[in-house]
């Protein structure tokens, strides 16, 4: 259990630490604008670096935080799949003593617990498979300097003229495709409401 509390701690503590990079990333956005407004392009660069490399810690914090809530996941599951044991070891003793005396009122009563504790042991290992699922699908997203340029020129309306790729057109939504999505979505709660 302490091992499980430390554990718990230190997740916490490393996810701290991701919101104060999250923080410092955007402070460092800020002063990418800053420049590019200043027509600043090289220390437009140095900031986009620097907000680049606070994204990537920021990453490899909330990795290791997921590490160590699977490890506290599985260091918990390990502890109640003892009490479990314990447990179906003295139901299996009480179906002996009801086997040898032939009470079958108090054989059913151990048969119901001993489902139970099978329940009990299948519920775990489905939040573990899924506890574990969750904590391996994070992946760092990578980026390139030009490109945070130009998403922080873009969210501020400023003009970078230093040839920084553009957005292709086709990944702007257009209203038209978002209508078509509303439309869809209606269509099928309709169908859905039609059924029930």
């Amino acid at each position: 259990m302490n091992q499980i509390m430390e554990l718990k701690f230190t997740s916490k503590s490393l996810q701290r630490q991701s919101r104060k990079c999250e923080k410092e990333e955007k402070a460092e956005k800020l002063k990418v604008k800053k420049a590019i407004e200043k027509g600043n392009m090289d220390g437009a660069r140095i900031y986009a670096e620097n907000a680049i490399r606070k994204r990537t810690e920021q990453m490899n914090y909330l990795r290791l935080a997921s590490r160590l809530d699977a490890v506290v996941a599985r260091l918990d599951t390990q502890a109640k799949m003892t009490t479990i044991s314990k447990s179906m070891g003295n139901i299996v003793k009480s179906l002996e003593s009801s086997l040898a005396t032939g009470n079958l009122q108090k054989m059913s009563e151990t048969m119901d617990q001993f489902e139970k504790q099978f329940v009990n042991m299948e519920v775990q290992a489905e939040f573990m498979e899924s506890a574990m699922a969750g904590s391996t699908s994070l992946s760092t997203p990578e980026g390139e300097v030009n490109s945070l340029m130009q998403q922080v020129a873009d969210d501020y309306g400023l003009e970078v003229s230093v040839g920084l790729p553009q957005p292709a057109a086709h990944a702007v939504p257009t209203k038209e495709a978002e209508k078509v999505d509303e439309d869809d979505l209606s269509r099928r709660l309709a169908e859905l409401k039609a059924r029930g």
